[in-house]
């Protein structure tokens, strides 16, 4: 039985979109579901395009999502190197293979040769594909003008009848018309070969067994078969993913700010949450499981699960997914990852941060949300006197000044600063008083925070914020209700 072997072959020219994610994760999990090999290789052949740094980030990235590839650029393998340009002379021979057979042509056309001929099908309502206008130059004519260094790409010659075809794992039969075929370059005047081209090369010689990518080259790839007929080879396992959707209209794109994995990662998404919400962005694993580790994953993928259709990001379901998977995180875990947060608003004082982060872990969904969610404990915000009515604690303004002249009292004699302290003073005056503790707790929870939702009630932030910035807190707010 062959290997499996699937590869991912991203081009760096910028951060990992999440559409490219799920296509890393797909290609892994086949090869990992069947004890195949994941390949990382780099398609650099639109060297404009390329970003300085992006291809270090995409490794970076990989490694992040715990997409572990067994051979790569930099990790080396028995197929090597794993960066196009730098397999450069490897395309030429098989290009000139193919136009020795007749699959393939020299083509000798200027740029502005053809922009006039598109414009001139064009200003006739024609559509426009190359014209096999070098087709027909005779061999030894082209040979010479290929060797005195005139200008000159290689392209594919389709067969002008019949149909080119080929079977996906997914979508079923493929076929297309040739005569809608256009004849693509597959070397370029710079020598270095098109994405397509090189795509089957590489393909080959890496020994793929099956290719995973987005739609949009789903009505190229019978070009492809053709190739692989051309030189003689069994083509691979092709497996086409429909495209991730914004919404019904618009697909995901870093142009129209939609965030990278990268840019999850910095907002405080955890990788193991985008991992399994990316995962179930068109696939299903037939029950009603909705949480996996990556493990689990390997052991539930599988293609029939796949859907057709574009699969919609939902942030929203995506924050719901990370905040469950924060709720369950080790303490000590979420500890590590929220002080850093915790900093960017509370440097210089001296909350403590471990009684913080279990008041906070239940609460947080998002880790970039911690800092507006604590700022109160920083600086105490501008409020209105309307946040003391509470229909159900039966709290007004007016009542609320006379529950903050009950409680400053019974905080300014605490002598020992502890929640325990705080909450068997506080519960036990308002018991002997006969009041409710809503009545009271309400207003002292606004007056600490001038916030309505907040983690933890009254006696917890006050524990955090201290006996002194808590009575003087009181005291502001009384005299605001008083004015």
């Amino acid at each position: 039985m062959q290997e499996v072997r699937t590869r991912f072959a991203p081009s760096p020219t910028g951060y990992l979109h999440l559409g490219g994610l799920r296509t890393a994760l797909y290609t892994y999990l086949i090869a990992k579901k069947h004890g195949g090999k994941f390949i990382l290789r780099i398609e650099d052949t639109d060297q404009e395009r390329e970003v300085p740094g992006a291809i270090e980030q995409i490794y970076k990235s990989l490694h992040q999502a715990g997409l572990i590839y067994d051979e790569g650029p930099d990790i080396g393998g028995p197929y090597g190197p794993y960066i196009q340009s730098e397999r450069k002379d490897t395309y030429l021979p098989y290009a000139l293979k193919l136009v020795e057979s007749g699959d393939a042509y020299p083509c000798f056309c200027t740029k502005e040769e053809l922009d006039a001929r598109r414009e001139k099908a064009t200003s006739e309502g024609k559509g426009w594909k190359y014209d096999k206008h070098c087709l027909n130059i005779p061999k030894d004519e082209a040979k010479r003008r290929m060797e005195s260094g005139e200008s000159y790409c290689i392209r594919q010659n389709i067969p002008e009848e019949g149909m080119a075809s080929f079977e996906d794992l997914l979508f079923g039969y493929v076929e297309a018309p040739c005569d809608t075929l256009d004849d693509g370059v597959l070397i370029k005047a710079d020598g270095l070969p098109t994405y397509n081209f090189a795509n089957v090369i590489d393909d080959h010689l890496m020994h793929i067994s099956h290719v995973t990518r987005g739609t949009e080259y789903l009505s190229s790839a019978p070009k492809y078969n053709l190739l692989y007929k051309a030189l003689g080879w069994e083509p691979p396992k092709y497996l086409h993913l429909p495209v991730v959707m914004k919404d019904a209209t618009r697909k995901l794109s870093k142009r129209h700010g939609d965030p990278s994995f990268e840019d999850l990662l910095d907002m405080g998404y955890l990788k193991e949450a985008i991992i399994n919400f990316i995962a179930l962005l068109g696939w299903s694993p037939g029950d009603d499981r909705e949480f996996f580790t990556l493990e689990e994953l390997i052991q539930a993928f599988h293609i029939e699960g796949l859907n057709k259709s574009p699969a919609i990001f939902n942030m929203d379901k995506l924050t719901w997914f990370n905040s469950e998977y924060i709720r369950k995180m080790p303490f000590v875990d979420y500890l590590e990852m929220a002080s850093p947060w915790f900093d960017k608003t509370l440097h210089s004082t001296d909350i403590d941060y471990e009684y913080l982060a279990k008041l906070m872990q239940g609460r947080t969904e998002v880790f970039n949300r911690i800092p507006e969610m604590i700022a109160f404990l920083k600086e105490m915000p501008e409020y209105d006197i309307s946040l003391y009515n509470h229909k159900r604690m039966k709290s007004t303004p007016e009542t609320a000044l006379n529950a903050l002249e009950f409680a400053l009292p019974i905080l300014e004699k605490i002598s020992t600063w502890e929640e325990q302290a705080i909450h068997d003073n506080l519960i036990g005056s308002i018991k002997d008083a006969g009041l409710k503790n809503g009545l009271v707790l309400w207003p002292l929870r606004i007056a600490l925070s001038g916030l309505e939702s907040t983690p933890g009630g009254a006696v917890e932030i006050a524990y955090l914020l201290g006996k002194d910035e808590s009575i003087r807190r009181v005291k502001n707010a009384i005299e605001k209700l008083k004015n």
